[in-house]
């Protein structure tokens, strides 16, 4: 008996270790092709990186100079897309967390929630363009490339930010209410600091997505040069990750290293963003109350 209780004590170690091993090498196979991407960018586009490179407006055809403007168009995009999409992202993740009845519509709401975060991001542009620039007569601007943007990134902030709340345990909400708060006191100020950690990750991580996006931008606001910097909203923009597909694509002789270095530009952008959303996540998650 004690025999076979080691065979398969044994035994069963022995599939625990291959399935360990197993997962180990998959996770090894998925973030080496990063890494290497991430190393080759850097090492082919770190030789453009300069003050005047940073500061300054494209020349000679684009074929030199800076990227000045397209870095500050893909700010004001994301800032833009962030005024559009966070304020009634929120609102709506806590409408269909804490006061939407649970039933056939609001489960179909959020089903269609879902498979509006799968929609290729071209059909945003198309509509953007439909509707915001031809339509509502904005033109291709700044305003009109922010709220398509917006739109498409709408679901993600209501998805996760629906998932952080339902997170925080019915029971503060039960404590609150029994000692006589309202449904919305024990929401403000309980659920929402209990799960901003998770909605600011879910935010960010909507927001970076929109800032390395070409096709919405491409039919609503960006522009192929500037030669100066945008003055309002209704204005176009240069953006990075359009410009970066213009230098690359439609710019003969284009060196590569100004592409590179474009692409790192941006790919540090992006990686920053997903750094904030570490950081962020990490002190509140150390302030949580389970």
């Amino acid at each position: 008996m004690a025999s076979t209780t080691k065979t398969n004590s044994a035994r069963r170690n022995s599939i625990q270790t291959i399935g360990f091993s197993g997962l180990t090498l998959l996770a090894i196979l998925t973030v080496l092709p990063i890494l290497f991407i991430v190393v080759y960018i850097f090492v082919k586009g770190i030789s453009a990186i300069s003050v005047e490179f940073l500061t300054g407006f494209p020349s000679n055809g684009m074929r030199s100079g800076g990227i000045w403007p397209a870095i500050l168009g893909t700010v004001l995009l994301t800032f833009g897309t962030a005024i559009c999409a966070v304020p009634i992202g929120i609102a709506a993740a806590i409408y269909l967390s804490e006061y939407a009845p649970d039933n056939r519509w609001t489960r179909l709401i959020r089903i269609s929630i879902v498979n509006l975060a799968g929609i290729p991001s071209v059909v945003y542009g198309l509509f953007g363009l439909g509707i915001f620039v031809l339509s509502l007569q904005m033109g291709t601007s700044i305003l009109a490339a922010s709220l398509t943007l917006g739109i498409m990134t709408l679901p993600v902030v209501i998805s996760t930010s629906e998932e952080a709340l339902r997170a925080v345990p019915q029971s503060f909400r039960v404590v609150s209410r029994s000692l006589g708060g309202t449904q919305w006191q024990a929401i403000r100020r309980i659920v929402l600091p209990q799960s901003v950690s998770g909605i600011l990750t879910g935010v960010i991580l909507g927001l970076e997505r929109a800032a390395g996006e070409t096709a919405p931008i491409l039919f609503t606001g960006a522009a192929f040069y500037l030669p100066t910097l945008p003055s309002s909203a209704l204005d176009e923009t240069m953006a990075l990750p359009y410009h970066l597909y213009v230098i690359s694509t439609q710019v003969p002789g284009m060196p590569s290293d100004i592409q590179f270095g474009t692409a790192l530009v941006l790919l540090v952008l992006v990686l920053g963003l997903n750094l904030l959303a570490t950081i962020i996540r990490s002190r509140a998650r150390r302030r949580r109350m389970w």
